[in-house]
C-alpha cells in the first residue's frame, strides 16, 4: 500500500483482515477505530501514521501475503463459516497459519481450482469481471453437446445478466451426453450450471481446470500448495 490516506475497507481488505463487503460490516458494527476514535463507513486513515484496530487489535501493514491454490472436493461451502455446521474450504486449509480466504467461489456440489488469499486487492483482480481472468471449467454433462457448444457461445440472460461462453470444446461424446471444456469471464453464482440448463444440458460432475494461466495441474483433491512467486506475477 501506498502512504497516504485510503478508505478504511480497502486497509483492512490490504492486511487479510477481511473482504472489502466484509469491512463494511465490521465498521458498521463500531469494531473499527482509528486513533483511539470509533471509525466510520467511507472514512480514510494512513496506515503509515494511523493506529487502527479491529476488535481492540492493533492492525499493521504486513506484506507476507499468502496465496495459495485447493482442488476442492464436492461437498464442502466455499465460505469462511457456516452457521448450519457444514463442511466448509477453510478445514481444508487449517494448516495454513495465516488468516485466509477463498477468492470467488465453487458451488458445493462443484470441485477443483479454488484460490485463497490475504491480499484483498489480489482478490479483486481475480473476481472482478473487468480484469478479464478466464476460467475453464471441465462439466460432465446429458443432452446434446455439440448443439450445447456451439449455443454456449451465444448472449445468454442469467439473473438479469447477459452472459457468454469466450470458448467451448467437446473433449467427449457419450450415447446420451458427454464432457464439455467451457471457458467464461463472469463467475457469477452457478452460473455454468444455470448457462447448460439454458442449453438443453443437465450438468452431472462441474470441475474448474484453470484461472487465466493457472492450471490445476497434478493437485490431488483436497490438498492445496502455494503459489510460485510467477504465478502470482501472472494472475496480478
Amino acid at each position: 500500500m501506498s502512504n497516504h490516506p485510503e478508505r478504511l475497507q480497502k486497509i483492512l481488505s490490504a492486511c487479510g483482515v477481511s473482504t472489502r463487503r466484509e469491512a463494511e460490516r465490521i465498521i458498521t458494527q463500531g469494531r473499527v477505530s482509528v486513533n483511539g476514535e470509533i471509525a466510520t463507513l467511507g472514512q480514510s486513515a494512513d496506515i503509515q501514521t494511523d493506529v487502527i484496530t479491529v476488535d481492540g487489535k492493533w492492525i499493521n501493514q504486513d506484506n507476507s501475503f499468502v496465496y495459495i491454490m485447493l482442488n476442492k472436493p464436492r461437498g464442502y461451502l466455499t465460505t469462511v463459516s457456516d452457521d448450519r455446521g457444514r463442511k466448509t474450504v477453510m478445514e481444508l486449509v487449517a494448516d495454513v497459519h495465516k488468516r485466509i480466504y477463498p477468492v470467488g467461489r465453487l458451488d458445493l456440489d462443484s470441485e477443483g481450482l479454488l484460490l485463497f488469499t490475504n491480499d484483498g486487492d489480489f482478490a479483486n483482480k481475480i473476481m472482478h469481471p473487468s480484469y478479464e481472468k478466464l476460467k475453464t471449467y471441465t462439466a460432465r454433462v446429458k443432452g446434446d453437446v455439440d448443439k450445447a457448444a456451439a449455443l454456449l457461445l451465444e448472449p445468454i440472460i442469467i439473473d438479469d445478466c447477459t452472459v457468454h461462453a469466450k470458448k467451448t470444446k467437446v473433449l467427449k461424446k457419450t450415447i446420451n451426453g458427454g464432457t464439455l471444456e467451457i471457458t467464461i469471464i463472469e463467475g457469477r453464482n452457478r452460473q455454468i450450471r444455470k448457462m447448460c440448463a439454458h442449453v438443453g444440458l443437465s450438468v452431472q460432475e462441474l470441475k474448474r481446470i484453470s484461472i487465466d494461466k493457472l492450471n490445476l495441474g497434478t493437485l490431488e483433491t483436497g490438498k492445496w500448495r502455494y503459489l510460485t512467486n510467477k504465478e502470482v506475477e501472472s494472475l496480478g
